[in-house]
């Protein structure tokens, strides 16, 4: 048992370089950069209200969620909004949920989503949609999405390609990802 009190704050600048640091060790090189937190950190908060949280442990971030607001993603071709439940507009999208590998089985991730949660409910959220990697480690994502209530809309293979040929490195692929990404919803 964790035998530490673990803290939540919203995301914000100060903890950039952490949550990159620890994105890229658990999800790969060129998985996170400055660039990319400025972006992804901005389309989380929308009416003053900060959808992106950390973990901490004193001092030390072991965990963080990001998300985006809703209205303020585009989905793609791996969406299926026509299979969803609830209007694309009102529906957020879960873009990261990371823990250390030491934190990990304590109810860190369920809390950062509880907190995402009922900030995107504040925004006017009825969803929040995510792809979850089918290849973590005993399909743990999955597990654990589904666990918090996600519900599978289908599966997504190659999801992440694209991104291994521009620089991300998959820790599973050796070379070009051809993960498995779960498109799943969680409705408010």
């Amino acid at each position: 048992m964790l035998d530490r009190k673990i803290h939540y704050l919203e995301l914000d600048k100060t903890h950039f370089d952490a949550v990159i640091a620890l994105g890229n060790h658990v999800h790969g090189d060129g998985y996170l950069d400055q660039d990319k937190m400025a972006e992804w950190v901005a389309k989380g908060i929308k009416n003053g209200i900060n959808s992106n949280f950390v973990a901490m442990d004193e001092d030390k971030l072991v965990g963080f969620r990001i998300c985006y607001s809703p209205g303020q993603w585009q989905a793609d071709q791996w969406c299926s909004p026509d299979m969803w439940k609830s209007e694309q507009e009102q529906t957020a999208y879960f873009k990261c949920n990371t823990v250390d590998a030491t934190y990990r089985g304590y109810g860190i991730g369920s809390k950062l989503l509880k907190l995402a949660s009922k900030a995107l409910q504040n925004q006017g959220a009825t969803a929040g949609v995510s792809h979850l990697w089918r290849q973590s480690p005993g399909n743990s994502a999955v597990k654990y999405f589904t666990k918090c209530g996600g519900i599978l809309i289908q599966n997504h293979p190659d999801k992440w390609h694209q991104d291994s040929i521009e620089g991300y490195d998959c820790p599973v692929c050796s070379g070009e990802c051809h993960c498995v990404a779960a498109e799943m919803i969680i409705y408010f």
